[in-house]
C-alpha cells in the first residue's frame, strides 16, 4: 500500500511539472530565446513609483471582490466589475458599501495601457486580444473611454463597463510590474529593440488610476487579505 501511494504522489507530481512546463511554454513562445540582456534582476522588477502597499489599504467597502484577470476574456473581466455592483445595489446595497480590484496580469496587461502602444506595438496580435466591436485583432484599448453603444446586453440594454466608468464608481484598477517586465523585452527583442526603453514607454503610457503592483500574483494575494472574495475572470 505505500508503494502504492508512493507511485501515485510520484506519477500526480510528474503530471502537474509536465502540464505547467506546457503551459509556460504556450504562454510563452519567445521567452527560451529572450538573450541575457534581457534578464531583469528581482529589484528591478518589484520596484513601483507608489507604494503598492498603501494602494491596497484603500480597498474600502464592507462587500469586497477581486477579480483575477490574465487573459483577454471578451468582455467579462470588466461587466463582471459591474455585474458585482449592480447586483449589490438592486439588494439594497449602495457603491460606496463594496469594493472591487481588477488585477490585470500575464496577457491581460495590455488593458491598462493608452490607444497608441496599442497601435504601436500591435497589442491587438502580441496578446491575442480582439476588439469587441469588429472581433479583428484591436488596434485600441476597447475598454478606455468606449463609447455609448459600444457595449450592449440582450435584455439590459448599454452597460457602462469602460475602465474609466468603472473608476467612477470605484473599482481599483492595477497591472503586474513583472508581466510588464518580461513582456517589454520579448517585444523589444521582436522589434529590434532595446527592453529598457520599452518597458519605459509601457510604463509612461499606463492609463490614469492604474497602480503598478510588483506582480499580479501579489495584488491578488493581498487583496484577499483584505477580506476580498476571489473571482477569476480571465
Amino acid at each position: 500500500m505505500e508503494n502504492t501511494d508512493k507511485e501515485l504522489f510520484t506519477n500526480r507530481r510528474d503530471f502537474l511539472g509536465k502540464m505547467m512546463l506546457g503551459a509556460t511554454a504556450l504562454s510563452l513562445p519567445s521567452l527560451g530565446s529572450l538573450p541575457l540582456y534581457a534578464a531583469t534582476p528581482v529589484a528591478s522588477v518589484t520596484s513601483v513609483s507608489d507604494d503598492p502597499e498603501a494602494w491596497i489599504n484603500k480597498i474600502k467597502g464592507k462587500h469586497r471582490l477581486v477579480l483575477d484577470v490574465p487573459e483577454p476574456h471578451e468582455i467579462f473581466p470588466f461587466a463582471w466589475a459591474k455585474v458585482f455592483l449592480l447586483t449589490n445595489e438592486a439588494t439594497g446595497v449602495p457603491e460606496k458599501d463594496c469594493g472591487v480590484v481588477v488585477v490585470l496580469r500575464h496577457n491581460a496587461i495590455p488593458y491598462a495601457m493608452k490607444d497608441e502602444l496599442w497601435a504601436k506595438y500591435k497589442f491587438g496580435e502580441v496578446f491575442k486580444a480582439p476588439d469587441p466591436l469588429t472581433k479583428a485583432p484591436a488596434t485600441r484599448n476597447p475598454f478606455w473611454q468606449p463609447k455609448a453603444g459600444d457595449f450592449s446586453v440582450p435584455g439590459i440594454g448599454n452597460v457602462a463597463i469602460g475602465i474609466n466608468e468603472l473608476q467612477d464608481s470605484g473599482v481599483m484598477f492595477c497591472v503586474c510590474n513583472m508581466a510588464l517586465t518580461v513582456y517589454s523585452a520579448i517585444v523589444a527583442q521582436q522589434m529590434g529593440g532595446q527592453a529598457e526603453d520599452v518597458k519605459k514607454e509601457w510604463v509612461a503610457g499606463l492609463l490614469p488610476g492604474i497602480q503598478v503592483v510588483p506582480s499580479g500574483i501579489w495584488a491578488v494575494s493581498r487583496a484577499q487579505e483584505k477580506n476580498c472574495a476571489y473571482c477569476f475572470a480571465g
